[in-house]
């Protein structure tokens, strides 16, 4: 037998002769394939349920449920029907072949074998489809990425947006003008430093989520809150409360990253809250070593069917979108997400009096001096 390339890949080989199976199992693994076997066809199935193989060797004559009844049970899985599969039979008979790839077989290979040949064709169709497998992944990879830089951009533009916006008018007061003004600068500085965190290749940002030293002050991000969206809350008819400790709180995550969250938040709260309500943030002490950032509202809150829907990728609160187009119902997972990367809670409840209350509780940072 000439050299081969050692290969690597999940197979299931089904066949309901031993002997068979002790012979093809060997020579795929002296290749490097990790060789899964099932006597039957019900077995068979329930090893491809339970776990993936990149690629099916299958019998096409079996007593009991035969190949092709196989096939067909397959190809009604939509998390199996991909998987490619080679049938190998002692048939030479063209109409069973042609069922073959009737019910959606690749290939097949005729018993008795030759083994450079059934190597041969197992390899075209492992490296097509972890190929596939790579592409599908680089795809979904840049769809998040494009989604995350989407939904970090937008609420920096919108404030941008909403000042200039106030600025044009003819009745403005001048001397909001500075206010405005800010809000316009900083706004565009977070937006910009979101554009250079992606093209500097820091797409995975659970690391910089979860550094040791980083601290946010929990009042100066209710003050930032205050600062960025007080103006666009007071245009909207909202009414702006804030509760502090008396002694700062700080937890462990990057200002920046709590700052995004927590606006997350109360962009949510301003589209979804009764206009001309009450919105109110908070810091206050947790659980035993933690700190908490609440962002309260009086709004009709969650009804209870959709709670469990809340933080799902794409979800959406309503039938409709309040933000014009905007929403892309990954606020709150990512949110959530952020929180978890930074082995902290978030969560809603119902607020008393009625409205709703989102919770972000994250570690207390140590303090300074001490060891992390």
């Amino acid at each position: 037998m000439p050299n081969t390339i050692i290969a690597s890949g999940r197979i299931l080989l089904v066949d309901d002769q031993p002997a068979n199976l002790r012979v093809v199992t060997t020579l795929l693994e002296r290749q490097g394939y990790q060789v899964t076997t099932a006597s039957d066809g019900e077995s068979a199935l329930e090893t491809c349920q339970q776990a993936k193989p990149d690629l099916i060797l299958l019998d096409m004559m079996m007593p009991g449920m035969d190949g092709f009844a196989l096939m067909r049970e397959i190809k009604l899985d939509p998390s199996l029907m991909r998987i490619p599969t080679i049938f190998l039979t002692a048939a030479q008979d063209r109409e069973l072949l042609l069922r073959a790839f009737d019910v959606g077989a690749v290939d097949y290979v005729t018993k008795p074998f030759i083994p450079e040949e059934l190597l041969a064709r197992v390899n075209a169709h492992i490296v097509l489809k972890l190929t596939r497998d790579r592409l599908e992944r680089v795809a979904k990879e840049r769809q998040d990425l494009v989604n995350l830089v989407a939904h970090d951009l937008k609420n920096p533009l919108t404030s941008v947006l909403f000042a200039s916006d106030m600025m044009m008018q003819p009745d403005m007061a001048p001397e909001r003008f500075p206010r405005y003004l800010k809000v316009i600068h900083e706004a565009t500085q977070d937006a910009i430093t979101y554009i250079r965190a992606y093209l500097e290749g820091q797409a995975d940002r659970q690391r910089a989520r979860r550094s040791g030293d980083d601290s946010a002050s929990l009042k100066e991000t209710v003050a930032w809150l205050l600062d960025r969206y007080g103006p666009q809350l007071e245009a909207q008819g909202f009414r702006i409360e804030h509760r502090l400790p008396r002694d700062d709180l700080t937890v462990r995550i990057s200002p920046m990253v709590l700052r995004q969250v927590a606006e997350n938040l109360v962009t949510n709260a301003s589209k979804y809250a009764a206009e001309g309500g009450e919105l109110t943030f908070s810091a206050a002490e947790g659980a035993v070593g933690h700190a908490r950032l609440l962002v309260e509202d009086r709004g009709p809150g969650i009804p209870p069917a959709r709670q469990r829907e809340l933080f799902k990728p794409f979800t959406r609160l309503t039938d409709n979108d309040p933000a014009g187009g905007l929403s892309s119902g990954l606020g709150l997972s990512l949110a959530r997400q952020i929180i978890a990367d930074c082995e902290g809670h978030l969560h809603y409840e119902d607020r008393a009096g009625g409205g709703a209350r989102f919770i972000i509780e994250l570690p207390k940072a140590p303090p300074a001096g001490s060891p992390a």
